[in-house]
């Protein structure tokens, strides 16, 4: 294994945790967040291999910055032990149920056959794609409650390790299209899907937006898009577009207090809410294009 190293962030405001999230998640394997109660601030830590992505970092760390309105903070790099961040990895994610009808069972654990839940399986090295984090908990609960609609056409933007896909593939047993824009993300995609089974549903593809040929012509019952706030504003209008007459959006990767601002900006595309789901401070919306 090549030597790791630990990247940390202190003292962000709670508006800027997903920007940064995401500027760490460009270049580490696994990205973790933890609130500091005396300050009111948050710390960001993430692991990658040593020196890895450089240049793409300083690139993301700068844009989280500017759009998160605060001035380059500090960047922390030290050493970590590959084998003492596996097992704080693995001892960090158990088996975890979330809602009524889905399991998140990680590949360290015992798989023995289960009754009256969907599991999805993953590897706890990249756990912060894995369900433990409140997004995607989020997004599972909301697709729970919509899963009887039976979309037939379903796209996962931004899918990362494909747990919403999987999820989708496994209940719906319908093809499910996944899209990333890292390389990274769609190889984790493609390979999760074949842990749980579903490498004949799950269509992984590396693909920048709606822009794409993979996605530019095509409508969706269904489309899950768990990234940021800002990016879900600037797309509402491609996303009312790919979305058909009566189907479903579910939103996630914001925070409660940027809830109003994407609803609003889809509200403008003709999507109504009927859903709000808070865990922690982060929320997912359920909207629906009319007709339905």
């Amino acid at each position: 294994m090549e030597p790791l190293e630990l990247l940390a962030i202190e003292h962000l405001p709670e508006e800027a945790v997903p920007a940064f999230e995401a500027a760490l998640q460009t270049v580490c394997v696994t990205v973790a967040y933890f609130r500091d109660e005396p300050t009111d601030t948050w710390r960001v830590e993430g692991v990658r291999e040593a020196g890895w992505g450089e240049d793409e970092l300083t690139g993301a760390l700068a844009l989280a910055a500017a759009v998160s309105g605060i001035e380059p903070p500090a960047l922390q790099v030290g050493p970590i032990e590959a084998e003492g961040w596996l097992a704080r990895t693995v001892e960090s994610f158990p088996e975890a149920p979330i809602g009524r009808r889905f399991l998140v069972r990680p590949t360290h654990v015992p798989n023995p056959v289960t009754h009256g839940r969907i599991v999805l399986r993953l590897d706890a090295g990249l756990a912060f794609g894995s369900g433990e984090h409140a997004s995607t908990q989020g997004c599972l609960r909301a697709f729970e409650a919509i899963a009887h609609r039976k979309p037939r056409r379903v796209l996962d933007l931004g899918t990362g390790s494909a747990i919403l896909a999987i999820a989708a593939a496994k209940a719906l047993r319908r093809p499910v299209l996944a899209t990333d824009i890292e390389p990274w993300s769609v190889r984790v995609a493609a390979d999760n899907a074949v842990l749980n089974g579903v490498q004949r549903l799950v269509a992984a593809r590396l693909a920048d937006g709606w822009r794409h040929r993979v996605v530019r012509s095509r409508r969706f019952d269904l489309i899950f898009a768990n990234i940021l706030a800002r990016p879900l504003c600037a797309m509402a209008r491609d996303l009312a577009d790919h979305l058909e007459r009566g189907g479903t959006a579910i939103l996630a990767g914001l925070l409660g207090t940027q809830a109003r601002m994407v609803l609003a900006a889809h509200r403008r595309q003709g999507l109504r809410l009927e859903r709000r789901i808070d865990v922690g401070p982060w929320t997912t919306l359920v909207l629906r294009q009319g007709g339905g």
